[in-house]
């Protein structure tokens, strides 16, 4: 088949020949997404490229997505209707009404298990399966960037973005964070581009649960994230006012800004899935420094797993051992106590932990009884278990909407305990309400942890001449 070359990436023309000259016929796409890289991918190379039309996104992973469309101002020229997004069951329909001729994979913290699965459900229906890679779909920055990267969902990425941030303010200067998209509100038009510096913006852009998770920790620092769906709006708009860009990646996502320094984080918890998951893989063996995190709270042997196969994949990666300590706002709260721990969303759901940083500070500090939430749940909150049933004494904090918060609040002050233990990132008084006292606990870097990252960055940003 011939190849035209764009911008350095050879991309197939139609074989079809007229009178000596080329005749190109565009290929049907439907991209295979939950609301964030498919459409990054979209933009950057499906967006105003003649040879491509994107029929159709799918949906999953994350409610509420699929009955929606992709607007026809975001989608550009020969999108007047916008783009469908379909539910990801009626893939191999969709192929077959749409003549498709390749499909695109585009999420992630998957088993490669899952993701060949669904390659084969693709060939079957007779579409080829395409995941874009790097070179394809990462933006230039005029900035310097530091990614932070994961093997899985919950491995510690944004404790460890966090304390870089910190570490510039401490240098004099200024970091802005370019989060992972979690453009879940109904109207796309307004999430274009979001910057995230108060509590206001949080209200603003009617932030979800796990939205305000990965703000609202920045906001008390006094800074700055960025997020949305049009990332080089958003990269442009975020290198006006920063130093230095810090990607603070989304699940197991490789970056979708090119990195001058690669950080990802591994989870002994979790031994072995640095080399079988999707594309948390990819993050490992592209790393420049891959932080082994959680070592006070895992098996030995596991810490060395997880050693072995970095060096194995990437044998010229800096390691480093990462303590993850447990910040208890009141530790009395617990010893002794009934406790409902409720953990950060993802990390328990897709990211396949049946625990977090509540259910650890609950054994540390004590705790009785930990209540099994399952029976006293409603609504989207019982299929949240019946999808998830490895989740046995913890509530996953689910909150894509204001219907599912409230359902989420019910199911909370349903259950009979002394106290709650909220082991997510944000203040969930802000948003719900509890019949119950509510303690908060957080994961944090630890002094050493921190000097160890102070040593690859500090350097890294002296190359750059900004020390």
């Amino acid at each position: 088949m011939p190849f035209y070359r764009e911008n350095n990436l050879y991309k197939p023309l139609s074989d079809s020949w007229a009178s000596g000259v080329l005749v190109t016929k565009k290929k049907n796409v439907i991209i295979m997404g939950a609301a964030g890289r498919d459409f990054h991918n979209f933009n950057v190379y499906f967006r105003g490229n003649s040879l491509y039309h994107v029929v159709a996104f799918t949906a999953t992973q994350i409610p509420d997505i699929a009955g929606r469309k992709y607007p026809a101002k975001l989608a550009g020229e020969g999108y007047s209707d916008g783009i469908p997004i379909y539910k990801e069951d009626h893939l191999p329909e969709l192929i077959q009404k749409h003549d498709v001729d390749l499909v695109v994979f585009a999420y992630s913290d998957l088993p490669y298990s899952y993701v060949m699965g669904k390659s084969a459900v693709v060939n079957a229906a007779g579409a080829d399966f395409v995941l874009l890679g790097p070179k394809s779909t990462m933006l230039a920055s005029n900035k310097p960037v530091i990614a932070v990267c994961a093997v899985r969902t919950g491995c510690g990425k944004s404790q460890v973005s966090r304390t870089i941030f910190k570490m510039l303010q401490e240098n004099g200067l200024k970091g802005a964070s370019i989060r992972h998209p979690m453009p879940y509100d109904q109207d796309l038009m307004t999430q274009i581009c979001q910057r995230f510096a108060s509590y206001e913006d949080l209200e603003r852009y009617n932030c979800t649960i796990e939205e305000r998770e990965e703000y609202e920790p920045y906001i008390d620092l006094h800074g700055v994230v960025y997020a949305g769906v049009d990332y080089q709006e958003i990269l442009h708009t975020a290198e006006r006012e920063a130093d230095v860009i810090i990607w603070d990646g989304g699940n197991n996502d490789f970056s979708f800004i090119k990195p001058d320094l690669l950080i990802t984080i591994a989870d002994p918890h979790r031994p072995g899935h640095e080399l079988q998951y999707y594309p948390g893989e990819v993050n490992v063996r592209a790393a420049d420094v891959v932080v082994i995190n959680k070592v006070n709270t895992a098996q030995k042997q596991d810490i060395e797993t997880v050693r072995s196969n970095i060096k194995t994949i990437n044998p010229t990666a800096r390691i480093i051992d990462g303590v993850s300590s447990v910040q208890v706002d009141d530790p009395a709260a617990i010893k002794g106590k009934t406790v409902l721990v409720i953990e950060d969303g993802p990390t328990v759901t897709h990211g396949g932990m049946p625990y977090g940083a509540g259910t650890v500070a609950a054994k540390q500090y004590g705790a009785k009884t930990l209540v099994d939430p399952r029976p006293f749940a409603v609504g989207s909150i019982i299929e949240t278990f019946k999808k998830y049933p490895h989740l046995t004494n913890v509530l996953p904090a689910m909150g894509y909407g204001k219907k599912q918060i409230r359902e989420l609040e019910q199911t909370i002050n349903n259950i009979d305990c002394d106290v709650v233990l909220s082991g997510t990132p944000i203040d969930l008084t802000r948003v719900l309400k509890t019949k119950k006292p509510l303690a908060r606990v957080r994961y944090g870097v630890d002094e050493q942890t921190a000097k160890k990252l102070e040593d690859v960055v500090l350097p890294f940003l002296k190359k750059k001449k900004l020390l």
